[in-house]
């Protein structure tokens, strides 16, 4: 019988073959199965378990409101404070998180890299859904947050948040791929990636408002600064639920939509550069680990 006649789930392969990240996915049901684990990890031995993703964003948003908003007296210079420096924070912590543990998941995986065979992008992309799945608790606390304050949900909005999600996924997994593959041959990669996590939170309008950039830089340096897809995707998280405030002296960063369409051009050039990288060198990952 030729393989022609034969189902297509039932054809002979290569050994070893893949088809990348589009492997990951059609083995969809062992994805789960690694982020179920993760998920389980994080809340291993936990009484209060999942309520600690909600408690915690809670405490944040207190912190910011009494030291930073009413003792420091920064509610006066930008109204709702802690739900700006909120919903930037939880943006940029989704980031870091998923690009953190991408980059950590070849190595800490590396037993079972070596005993059996299955797409190595798996745990990336994993790495990133988990952060994902975590950061889902912290914006429930945002938007509930500011609903108290007044914030009503619009489909703009709700489109701002999805597409910030999707920028940062995209970055993250790609970033996640690059560095982790780099990483499982020269351990220097993962000390880089923590002086970028670092540096995530100051290099967008997170504490901060951007017309304080475009105020103190050439213009040529701060179309760089818009273009930073994590600062599109903490703009969009902004626009989507502080802007819906209606604080005063609030403006979106200029052409914010032209811009996240860059961000999320780049997020998937980025994702492109790191999967051909990471395919490059999987084929030394068992050697190396």
């Amino acid at each position: 019988m030729s393989q022609t006649s034969v189902p297509a789930e039932l054809r002979l392969t290569q050994p070893g073959s893949s088809t990348g990240l589009l492997d990951v996915f059609r083995r969809r049901y062992l994805l789960s199965l690694i982020v179920r684990k993760e998920v389980g990890i994080r809340y291993r031995g936990s009484v209060l378990g999942w309520l600690w993703s909600y408690v915690k964003p809670l405490i944040q948003f207190l912190v910011f409101y009494f030291a930073l908003g009413v003792f420091l007296r920064l509610n006066d210079s930008i109204e709702y404070y802690p739900i700006y420096l909120l919903s930037g924070i939880t943006a940029v912590t989704f980031f870091n998180e998923s690009f953190a543990n991408a980059t950590k998941s070849l190595v800490e995986n590396a037993a079972l890299i070596k005993k059996i065979y299955f797409p190595r992008q798996m745990f990336p992309v994993a790495s990133t859904m988990v952060a994902a799945i975590n950061t889902v608790p912290q914006i429930i606390v945002v938007l509930v947050i500011a609903l108290f304050f007044g914030w009503s949900p619009s489909v703009i909005g709700i489109a701002a948040l999805l597409l910030g999600l999707v920028i940062i996924s995209l970055l993250a997994t790609g970033l996640g791929l690059l560095f982790g593959a780099i990483n499982v041959t020269f351990r220097d990669a993962q000390s880089f990636v923590e002086i970028i996590v670092m540096i995530s939170v100051w290099a967008s309008p997170v504490m901060y408002q951007w017309q304080m950039v475009a105020t103190k830089v050439p213009e040529w340096l701060f179309q760089l600064y818009a273009l930073n897809p994590i600062t599109g995707a903490v703009e969009l998280f902004h626009y989507g639920i502080w802007h819906a405030l209606n604080p005063a002296n609030a403006e979106p960063l200029p052409s914010m939509w032209f811009h996240a369409v860059i961000a999320l051009a780049v997020s998937i050039v980025i994702l492109i550069i790191g999967e051909i990288v990471f395919r490059r060198l999987e084929g030394r990952f068992a050697q190396d680990l």
